[in-house]
Parts: structure tokens; sequence; C-alpha cells
């Protein structure tokens, strides 16, 4: 059986085709969703919208999830590393497809600037290997511990009825320490000031915007 050398083209077509997954597709989780089986609460119009803009903020937290592991594995030096990041890239493509399922039952739709906040991760993610794999790891580890405090956020935030969003969030969380913890075992470092600061205004700002956009 022949296997193919894949071209410089045919790395950047298949680029292109998961950035297009991430941003318009309906992605295909592996794994069944947290809220099968959840009977969906009886929501009034507000916390609908605000669950919804809660889901959106975490739709596109894991377009940039998706975004920063492709552009680290692009360029990661160690093919076992690169091995490790597709593999965490996957497992964030479940919770891409949860939190959009999650959004259309809330008859919402993901943030309108999904295109732009991809663009700029995989940018961070392919300068963060450039540096070095143990940046790049660590850049993994500080991401997801980030996100993890986010998701404990907003699980105090949504609607106390709404446990269809609340089974899905919680069972990311458990992903994302999983994820840090992994990065930290595989050798990432500790990012040195002012990088933690920055990567949490920066989401900030993302948080703001998406929650409306």
């Amino acid at each position: 059986m022949n296997v193919r050398t894949l071209s410089p083209f045919d790395r950047l077509l298949d680029r292109c085709e998961r950035a297009l997954e991430a941003i318009a597709g309906m992605p295909m989780a592996e794994r069944a969703s947290p809220a099968s089986g959840i009977a969906e609460a009886d929501l009034d119009d507000a916390e609908r919208r605000h669950s919804a803009g809660l889901m959106r903020v975490n739709h596109t937290g894991e377009v940039c999830a998706q975004a920063l592991y492709f552009g680290q594995a692009a360029l990661a030096r160690d093919a076992d590393n690169r091995a490790h990041l597709l593999h965490a890239a996957a497992e964030e493509t479940d919770h891409l497809a949860w939190c959009a399922q999650r959004l259309q039952q809330l008859d919402s739709r993901p943030s309108l600037l999904n295109p732009l906040w991809y663009a700029g991760s995989y940018a961070i993610g392919a300068a963060a290997a450039l540096v070095g794999d143990p940046v790049s790891l660590g850049f993994v580890v500080e991401t997801e511990h980030q996100v993890e405090a986010h998701l404990a956020e907003h699980l105090e935030k949504l609607p106390a009825a709404d446990e269809r969003s609340r089974a899905v969030l919680t069972r990311m969380q458990a992903d994302e320490i999983r994820h840090a913890d992994a990065a930290q075992e595989r050798g990432g470092i500790a990012l040195p000031f002012p990088l933690p600061q920055l990567m949490h205004a920066s989401s900030m700002v993302m948080k703001t915007v998406a929650y409306r956009i």
C-alpha cells in the first residue's frame, strides 16, 4: 500500500479545512454530549438569552482552542509533542460540538467574529511554537488554567435551572484540567511576566465581545 507524502500545499489545504470546520461547520463529537438525557429547562426569555450568551463565549473559546492547538502543532519541533497537541485538539472538538449543539437548543448562534478569533489564536499558537516546545507547552498549561477558572465563573453565572449547559461546562472543565496537567508533565514551563497577564486581558476582551456579538 502506497502512502502519499503531503506537500506543503496539501498541508495548507488541510489547515484551511480545519479552520472552516471550526468557524463555520457543525463539528462531530466523538463523545456524547454531557447534556444528553437531561430534560430542557423552562427558562424565561432573559434566562435563555443569558445562557446563550455564556455558551456563545464558551463556543468562541473552543474555536480559539482549536486554532491555538493547530497553530502549535504546525510548528512543534518534537513529533510526540505534535501528536499530543493534535490529540488534545480532537478532545476540544468535542467541546466545540457540544457548545454548538447547546446554542442551537437555546435558539441562538455562534459569535459573528469567530473568523477573527480563530486567526488571532492560530497566530499566537504558531508564535509560541516558534519559541520552542517547552514554552509552547507552558502556553497550553497557562491557557487551560485560565479556561478552568473562566468555566468555574460561568458555572456560577448560569441560571439555576439550566442543567444542560451546566453538565456541558462541568465536563469541559474536567478535560481542561487534564490537558493542563498533561502539558506540564511533558515539560511545559511557567510563562514569564507579563504573558499570563496579557493572556488574561485578551480573554476578557473576547468574553465581553462574544457574549453580545
